[in-house]
């Protein structure tokens, strides 16, 4: 695969890790014991059945406390802050994966987490202008669950790429 397309793979994963911040990870831990991410040694670890389990739980779990009224919004310090980290790992696994420089892909992996973050707060909310409804309301939940199949489908497809 071309230095281009993996770095652009490396920050499709980032823009989803934007959305959802564990999605990508959990995306990556099963392309890696599916064998479909191989991925140096150090990194073996993700594709254990441990962290496997845990990784899907969370996932499972931010897909429910997303849907919750209590819940900051994506742009606060600590989601922001969790999805560049979250972007930036699953870029460097990508760019490994492709044979690229992993700080590279690291770097791009948080540059589409940005995008991800602000362009899908902005995109949700915009949505939920243009209908006339509340942020917490049944329709914007129909919008957070397109959002989560989107991170869900578009973090598969990217490291099956592979």
């Amino acid at each position: 695969m071309s230095p281009p397309a993996v770095f652009l793979l490396a920050f499709f994963i980032g823009f989803f890790a934007g959305l959802r911040s564990l999605m990508p990870l959990t995306a990556t831990a099963w392309a890696v014991r599916l064998r479909w991410l191989k991925l140096g040694a150090v990194l073996t670890w993700l594709g254990t059945t441990l962290a496997v389990v845990i990784f899907t739980t969370l996932a499972v779990a931010e897909i429910i406390y997303d849907k919750l009224p209590e819940t900051p919004p994506r742009t606060a310090p600590a989601g922001l802050i969790a999805r560049m980290v979250m972007g930036g790992f699953t870029g460097a696994c990508v760019a490994m994966a492709g044979h690229q420089g992993i700080a590279l892909g690291g770097i791009v992996g948080i540059a589409g987490a940005l995008a991800g973050t602000f362009g899908g707060y902005r995109t949700r909310k915009q949505f939920v202008e243009a209908i006339g409804t509340k942020e917490q309301s049944p329709l914007s939940d129909r919008l957070a669950v397109v959002e989560d199949l989107i991170a869900i489908g578009g973090s598969l497809w990217v490291v099956s790429r592979f």
